[in-house]
């Protein structure tokens, strides 16, 4: 008999002994279960906590495309859900499954939303967590567009470039702040100004841990030491002695995939497609018609 099917029995007794779950898991990987019975579950390998007050509205599903919605309420905890990890964006779109779960034998339970973490807001000790339904995504536009500029992101399947490689990264440490919200980094006095502009700033300790940005000015010194500016301030302090980890940038032109890349065969860019005011250009009788500059 399955985990449904014994559900199924057991709610038809008349006499249920049932309960909600939830399983929430963030895009680091941490995994948190919550209940709204009175005791702890455990099951699925995770224990799901019943001290943190965790409720939810009535779950509204419907047939076709129409998307899954409900909220969660849970009360704020240095344990579970803590206010610095929701301002940090930690829980953004982290991924939700919520059960009905027989608490006397936690073998018989359903499945009955599976989605994700939408908008959070929280005050006075609590949170309250839009829950969005996997139909969400049927929502977004797809689709290639066409661009002169590359379309891939570096690093990605479609890109091929390995970040990881040797002059690609750098592993450095923060010797300062700047007023800006911007660091002053030591340990990758190795690279050429600007080598990172446009990549990536990964925090690898400290209280912003895992919390990365992107840079939006990549500055280097005489003296070996680089500043580097971030197009959004992180959502967590950074202090002096903190680890980052630097990522080469991109501007996604196709000069910088070959000389910088030698990524040529990978670019998803159209570098020769007509500009946009080619419409308005008037006819000419002109005898060179070779795609070239018509000035």
């Amino acid at each position: 008999m399955s985990a449904a099917e014994a559900l199924g029995a057991h709610l038809g007794r008349g006499v249920t002994t049932v309960a909600r779950a939830w399983e929430v898991r963030r895009r680091d990987g941490r995994r948190f279960g919550f209940t709204d019975h009175d005791l702890d579950l455990s099951f699925n390998g995770l224990a799901f906590r019943a001290d943190t007050g965790m409720s939810a509205a009535a779950v509204q599903q419907g047939t076709g495309l129409s998307v899954d919605n409900t909220e969660a309420v849970g009360a704020l905890s240095d344990a579970s859900v803590t206010e610095a990890d929701i301002a940090a964006g930690r829980f953004d779109g982290a991924e939700v499954t919520a059960w009905l779960v027989n608490w006397a034998d936690v073998a018989a339970r359903k499945v009955l939303f599976r989605g994700s973490l939408g908008e959070i807001t929280r005050s006075g000790g609590a949170f309250t967590a839009e829950l969005r339904g996997l139909t969400e995504w049927l929502n977004r536009p797809v689709g290639r567009v066409y661009q002169a500029p590359c379309l891939a992101v570096l690093g990605d399947a479609a890109c091929g470039v390995d970040t990881d490689a040797e002059g690609m990264s750098a592993e450095v440490v923060v010797t300062g702040v700047t007023a800006k919200g911007g660091f002053v980094l030591s340990g990758a006095s190795g690279f050429e100004a600007q080598w990172f502009q446009r990549g990536r700033l990964t925090m690898l300790d400290g209280a912003a841990e895992g919390l990365w940005a992107v840079i939006k000015r990549d500055v280097l010194f005489e003296d070996g030491a680089r500043e580097v500016d971030l197009w959004e301030p992180l959502r967590a302090s950074v202090a002096v002695g903190d680890r980052v980890k630097l990522i080469v940038g991109c501007d996604k032109r196709f000069e910088t995939c070959r000389g910088k890349f030698d990524n040529l065969v990978n670019f998803q860019g159209f570098p020769d497609i007509p500009q946009e005011e080619w419409v308005l250009i008037h006819p000419t009788a002109a005898r060179l018609r070779s795609g070239g500059s018509l000035r």
